[in-house]
């Protein structure tokens, strides 16, 4: 009972800082929530597709039925992998059950004892909670900072490691990589990259930012998270063979998980046979993205970032919680999913609505949404 009470007063702090988390269902409101991007989560194009593949893979079981090392391995994973490497540009790819499980499992197998890290500040709470699992040293550097990153790099030891998002999940930003690459190539230190929001979205082919800038032989790893864009679960680690054969070996968080089941690989494979056909998506969500952010720049006492991003930042300029959290509440009530994101998620005083454009939102939605906002604030 004591330790009930101890876990209650901290609950009890969390809603007194107004922050409290708490699940909700999916709802029937217009989605400027989710990271169903293209729209494959709920695509009866994929749905047919995946049932026509099926017959093929019958006699595989429902389950990986254990870890892939022991029993859980089969035909479906392997030509999967080969898919993965081939599309990003890799020479093989390793998959992971998320995108969690796979920055957790690559950068607590791959930094030793010795080496030196930098992250960008803004990565993701999986890659940070990947390194506290290292026996490396890990230093963040200021967000996007060359510079800063170039100072850090002068005290490094060991083998060397940078590591960004292409596409930054809260702010929508997009990472120098160019600069990153040109960095740690003068410099010898590895790059790597978590594609999860910029895969299907850029590339000629949706195949993500390192692909569409032609630096896949200038990145040590590139990290494929297929519940965005792709509408499925799971991920995958795509660089050299000899890499996938090291985590295969030392990776944790991949040595003891049982596989993802068949019918999620099977979903991975028809996606990526449809990826190469959304080229009209990947434009048409760009272009709503873009008109939103123009509209919302418009409003009195709004400040929308950034404007060539399909995930937006909408910040009120008083930066009262209280006052965000009724704006969300009231949209949610006119019929809009968008929600507030709170401290501890970012850094208090950065408190936001975070809208996310989709291929299937309309421009009416999108002026409708413009209208709620301003009328909201």
């Amino acid at each position: 009972m004591d330790l009930h009470k101890k876990l209650q007063q901290k609950l009890a702090e969390r809603a007194a800082q107004g922050n409290l988390r708490q699940l909700k269902t999916t709802t029937s409101l217009i989605d400027f929530c989710s990271n169903d991007y293209l729209g494959l989560a709920c695509s009866e194009k994929l749905r047919a597709l995946i049932h026509e593949e099926e017959d093929k893979y019958k006699k595989l079981p429902l389950g990986a039925t254990g870890s892939r090392l022991l029993a859980g391995n089969h035909i479906l994973f392997e030509e999967l992998e080969q898919t993965i490497a081939r599309y990003h540009h890799g020479e093989a790819a390793l998959l992971f059950n998320s995108g969690y499980t796979a920055n957790v499992g690559l950068l607590s197998a791959l930094p030793q004892r010795g080496d030196t890290v930098f992250y960008d500040e803004a990565s993701h709470a999986s890659m940070k909670d990947g390194l506290r699992l290292s026996f490396a040293r890990s230093y963040s550097f200021r967000h996007n900072s060359l510079d800063d990153l170039r100072r850090k790099l002068e005290n490094a030891t060991g083998t060397v490691y940078v590591v960004a998002e292409s596409v930054y999940s809260m702010d929508g930003d997009k990472a120098p990589l160019a600069e990153l690459a040109q960095i740690c190539q003068e410099k010898g230190a590895a790059l790597i990259v978590d594609e999860a929001h910029a895969v299907g979205l850029y590339g000629p082919k949706g195949e993500g930012i390192t692909v569409a800038l032609g630096l896949e032989d200038q990145v040590f790893a590139q990290v494929i998270t297929y519940g965005k864009a792709m509408g499925s679960h799971g991920a995958a680690v795509v660089g050299s063979k000899i890499l996938r054969d090291y985590l295969i070996n030392f990776s944790r968080a991949f040595i003891y998980t049982t596989g993802l089941p068949t019918h999620a690989l099977l979903t991975l494979s028809c996606a990526y046979k449809l990826l190469p056909e959304l080229e009209k998506e990947r434009e048409q969500v760009k272009k709503l993205a873009w008109h939103l952010s123009k509209e919302l720049n418009k409003l009195e006492g709004i400040h929308c970032t950034p404007g060539e991003s399909v995930i937006l930042s909408v910040f009120q300029e008083n930066r009262d919680v209280q006052k965000l959290k009724k704006l969300a509440s009231s949209l949610q009530l006119k019929g809009f999913d968008v929600r507030p994101i709170l401290s501890p998620t970012v850094p208090e005083g950065q408190e936001r609505l975070r809208v996310i454009v989709h291929a299937y939102n309309t421009l009416g939605e999108i002026e409708g949404l413009v209208q709620a906002i301003a009328k909201g604030t």
